[in-house]
């Protein structure tokens, strides 16, 4: 994978390349850019697609240790890569916390993006967001030792499919899950970001309320995607984003939970490519 070195260290990406509309793809914690592989390999004949790496907990450098890694320093994140990048006119996709960086560029106006799609994200008040983020939430508030050891616990297939863990994000996705977590388990370094990063992103609980009370002001194209059986990200949310942005068309799309890019990328490619093409 191609890398780019940023303010906060050495971020990985994806590029499919081409000269069709660019799609920028934003993953959740502790995943990595392979979220979306199925999605972008569906996308790629017609478009550019770029999926970074984030410091979200299944990064493999680890970043410098003055870097901000709360969710609005994610977000400025994200907007010097496309500065860097040079990508302009992008349609930005954000999936779990990933829709939530995408909800913050919004509000702020970010200059560099046309489109947004939100796909079953956290938002308003649900953040951290359901059983699954609380438990990340503490979880970064352990001594490092208890962290590393309830990561370890994420080993065990049973264990990674509880409520508390991945078994509310996916239905079909576990083999994806079990690559995210290694460098946590592996990677000291790794494990010192992840808590770090838990800390920071979940210490202001009110900021997605603050955020949505922005949205009405971007008038640009939106999508929303949700999972019709989400059981983290509550369907009414999606609803509710619907009608706070302006411009903005709703999707729900069955059989999914939260990940909709592992439990149906199919499903979400098509709802993407034709959202691109008005």
């Amino acid at each position: 994978m191609p890398q780019i070195e940023l303010s906060a260290g050495t971020i990985a990406y994806s590029d499919t390349g081409g000269g069709g509309p660019v799609i920028v793809l934003l993953h959740g914690l502790l995943m990595d850019a392979s979220l979306w592989d199925e999605v972008t390999a569906d996308l790629s004949p017609g478009h550019r697609c770029v999926v970074p790496t984030l410091p979200l907990g299944a990064h493999t450098q680890a970043i410098k240790p003055g870097a901000d890694l709360s969710l609005p320093g994610i977000a400025k994140l994200v907007a010097e890569f496309l500065d860097r990048l040079g990508l302009d006119d992008v349609t930005l996709v954000g999936n779990d916390t990933g829709g939530a960086v995408v909800q913050l560029l919004a509000a702020d106006g970010a200059p560099r993006i046309g489109r947004v799609v939100l796909a079953s994200c956290d938002a308003f008040g649900n953040f951290p967001p359901g059983l699954t983020g609380r438990t990340l939430a503490l979880a970064g508030k352990l001594p490092p030792p208890l962290f590393s050891l309830a990561m370890q616990q994420m080993r065990l297939r049973p264990l990674r499919r509880l409520p508390v863990a991945f078994g509310w994000l996916t239905k079909r996705g576990d083999a994806a899950t079990a690559r995210w977590i290694r460098p946590v388990l592996t990677q000291p370094e790794i494990r010192r970001d992840t808590a770090r990063m838990l800390r920071s992103v979940f210490a202001d609980k009110r900021l997605l309320l603050r955020t949505a009370e922005a949205l009405p002001a971007f008038d640009r194209p939106a999508l929303v995607v949700w999972a019709a059986d989400d059981r983290v990200m509550p369907p009414e949310h999606g609803r509710r984003l619907a009608t706070l942005l302006p411009n903005a068309r709703l999707f729900e799309i069955p059989d999914s939970y939260t990940l909709i890019p592992l439990d149906q990328p199919a499903q979400l490619a098509e709802a993407i490519r034709k959202f691109t093409s008005f």
